[in-house]
């Protein structure tokens, strides 16, 4: 699919209308577009690298105002569960941002308009275009509403919480072992790769988990086996006689 040229669409899209759209197209204009791009065409890193800055602070104090009896530990993981690469090219995706992109002919056919590495960083250069057109205001009217949504939905599920961190030091406390995991399969495009990960306390399964990284499923497959555990408890097989 070639990209939407129609930036007054996308300003409608995400209901913010710039003074001078070629920010925004520099926003949307990934470096393999301009790689083979004949002409005069600016990528979106150094708005990449603005935008980062941009949401660190509207985050920052959107926690510190939103939960003033939290401490440093939990706002520091509650923040960086906000602006992971995958939290972000969620958001990139509510907004149909990959429709939208300028990329190269081979990142095309790779599928790097469903990359969430590409996803994250072009809604990371939106944020800073729309900041230099518009001011920080205009950022946190178009930021705030999406990132509440998902800061609701990362709480509710815990997802901000190190969950093998967790699992690791009741199970060696309990038991003196430490959870082993192991990659169970993968399914997927090699853009779009989702990998299952198990994870056991000896030879006792105790959790399954699936993400888009081995890392982000190891961390699903530890939330798991901690809600088994908060429920039934550690096995009894799995205590020494």
């Amino acid at each position: 699919m070639r990209a939407r040229e129609n930036t007054p669409a996308f300003e409608e899209q995400i209901g913010v209308s710039f003074h001078n759209r070629e920010l925004l197209t520099q926003a949307l204009t990934h470096r393999s577009f301009v790689n083979e791009y004949d002409g005069d065409a600016l990528d979106n890193e150094r708005l990449e690298f603005l935008g980062d800055a941009v949401l660190d602070l509207i985050v920052a104090d959107l926690l510190y105002r939103k939960f003033p009896r939290v401490d440093e530990g939990e706002l520091t993981q509650l923040r960086a569960a906000l602006v992971k690469t995958e939290s972000l090219a969620h958001l990139g995706v509510n907004c149909r941002l990959g429709e939208y992109l300028r990329i190269g002919h081979g990142e095309e056919l790779s599928g790097g308009r469903e990359r969430q590495t590409i996803l994250c960083r072009a809604f990371e250069a939106v944020i800073g275009a729309i900041y230099l057109d518009r001011g920080l205001e205009a950022v946190k009217d178009f930021v705030v509403p999406p990132l509440l949504d998902l800061l609701n939905h990362i709480i509710s599920e815990g997802l901000h919480i190190d969950a093998r961190s967790e699992l690791q030091e009741r199970v060696q406390a309990r038991l003196n072992i430490t959870p082993d995991y192991h990659v169970a399969g993968a399914e997927g495009p090699e853009h779009a790769k989702r990998f299952r990960v198990e994870v056991a306390i000896g030879d006792k399964l105790i959790g399954r988990g699936s993400g888009g990284s081995k890392r982000a499923a190891a961390q699903d497959a530890a939330r798991a086996a901690l809600k088994q555990l908060e429920a039934d408890g550690l096995p009894d097989a799995l205590y020494k006689d």
